[in-house]
């Protein structure tokens, strides 16, 4: 039947609906097993897989292990090891989480201003665009969990603090999360001073390599720091070594003979 006629019987009262009854409905098929999108978002049946809108944080070694247990215990926590055993990582991980669950009301971190052996002479613009350089492995780290519009968007909510070790003193830092990062370009002084912020229901990670100080070596006050607070209550020394090492494996081998 034509469009035209079709058109003119139901103009004119003619049209039957009854007169398909007969005929078979062609419906496309529907995959009822699989992977579906929609029972993932619910949290229904069928979400076994790891990858998401938020990385499942999952820890790669015994001593990542060990860390992200000490964190979730104490108060306190010194995660001690070599590069790339993703001790800040890790640290701003759980400091993402935390907010994100409602544990905590703002997220800190800090990072002392010193260059890696090298002058890199005046920089122009406001603090924050001289402090950028210095700042930005933790930028990194956060938009490896976050996307950077909501990074963003927190910072200038002032849930997410990032700051430079010389503006943390006088501070007292309730319910919140501190992350301390390169401690090793520390003095004893200013980690004495970075670890007295801590306040009520607040929970402080520092991490650092006393091997790949900046500082003279008679400066980094971190490896003494952790000697003495290995056994406080509530605070925890979490040393990992190159067995923990999560880059490329060169890098193992690299330190093992440098």
């Amino acid at each position: 039947m034509t469009k035209r006629a079709l058109k003119r019987q139901v103009r004119d009262g003619e049209f039957d609906p009854t007169q398909f009854a007969d005929e078979k409905i062609r419906r496309l098929p529907v995959d009822r097993g699989g992977w579906s999108p929609l029972r993932d978002f619910r949290g229904g049946a069928g979400d076994d897989r790891d990858q998401g809108y938020l990385k499942t944080l999952k820890p790669k070694s015994i001593g990542q292990a060990r860390m992200m247990e000490a964190i979730d215990a104490n108060s306190l926590v010194l995660a001690v090891g070599p590069a790339g055993t993703g001790k800040t990582y890790l640290a701003i991980a759980k400091a993402v989480q935390a907010l994100e669950a409602g544990k905590i009301g703002r997220i800190v971190l800090s990072r002392p201003a010193v260059e890696a052996g090298e002058s890199i002479g005046f920089l122009p613009g406001e603090m924050e665009d001289k402090l950028a350089p210095y700042l930005r492995p933790l930028y990194d780290a956060l938009s490896d969990r976050l996307s950077m519009k909501r990074v963003r968007a927190l910072i200038s909510e002032g849930l997410i603090e990032i700051a430079p070790v010389g503006f943390m003193r006088g501070r007292t830092l309730n319910n919140a999360f501190v992350v301390i990062d390169e401690a090793q370009n520390c003095t004893y002084g200013q980690l004495k001073m970075l670890l007295t912020r801590l306040g009520w229901h607040s929970t402080m990670v520092v991490t650092g390599d006393p091997n790949q100080t900046d500082l003279l070596p008679e400066l980094s006050g971190f490896g003494e720091v952790a000697r003495r607070l290995e056994g406080l209550p509530d605070a925890a020394v979490v040393r990992l070594s190159e067995v923990d090492i999560v880059r490329h494996p060169l890098v193992a081998s690299m330190l093992g003979v440098l």
